[in-house]
């Protein structure tokens, strides 16, 4: 039976429109269309879809205004469609919290695998789970972190990174498959973006950030959680 998942398309080029509506359609997805930001923040709150499709270039302003808002109060998974390649605004939508990024011209099967994979680490995060190590505590259901009792502020990409190394406790997860499943295929070969964000990690949820005890660096390997 084929899926009844709703999506949200922001795109205002009508041949770009054309071709991922129809691609999506002809997989049983939903798809709701938005022609601007302001129409898209509107129809994402009376819709609530399940996924969001977005491009940055929008007509009436920049596709990252419309994540910033919605991340204010959804966090159904966001793709990002863009003609801008550059590493800085792939970082920058990331940062504010999509979910992937996919650059134009790309073609149905990417399309399709992208949204596969958003929507089944949505499902996941929706069954939920708690972890605790340390005096930490991660609620995977409520996407929540606490430390001593005390709410940690982290954010969205910090959080994915934490929940990625928690799902999967004790194993070790290489560089490589820590860049896809948090930034997506385009940042692989990036690792400088898991020593920064690890070190964020380090100084909010370690007692001490320069000997972790818990997210421990395999050299040369990856990344692991010890609990």
């Amino acid at each position: 039976m084929k899926t009844q998942h709703l999506i949200l398309l922001l795109e205002d080029e009508t041949e770009i429109r054309r071709f991922v509506r129809s691609a999506l359609e002809a997989e049983g997805y939903r798809v709701h269309e938005s022609p601007d930001c302001a129409r898209g923040l509107i129809d994402a709150a009376s819709r609530r879809p399940d996924l969001v499709l977005l491009d940055l270039g929008l007509p009436d302003a920049d596709g990252m205004e419309f994540l910033r808002r919605f991340r204010g109060w959804s966090q159904a998974p966001v793709i990002v469609l863009s003609a801008r390649s550059d590493e800085t605004a792939k970082v920058a939508a990331l940062d504010l919290g999509a979910d992937d990024y996919l650059s134009k011209p790309f073609g149905v099967a990417e399309l399709l695998a992208r949204v596969r994979a958003a929507l089944r680490r949505r499902v996941t995060g929706e069954q939920g789970s708690t972890l605790s190590f340390g005096d930490v505590v991660i609620d995977m259901g409520r996407q929540s972190v606490h430390r001593a009792g005390s709410a940690v502020h982290l954010t969205p990409m910090e959080y994915r990174l934490l929940e990625l190394l928690a799902r999967n406790a004790g194993a070790l997860l290489t560089h490589r498959q820590l860049l896809r499943e948090v930034w997506g295929p385009n940042a692989l070969g990036n690792e400088h973006y898991l020593r920064v964000y690890m070190g964020r990690l380090r100084h909010k949820l370690e007692q001490q950030p320069a000997r972790p005890r818990h997210l421990l660096t395999e050299s040369g390997a990856g990344y692991r959680l010890v609990v």
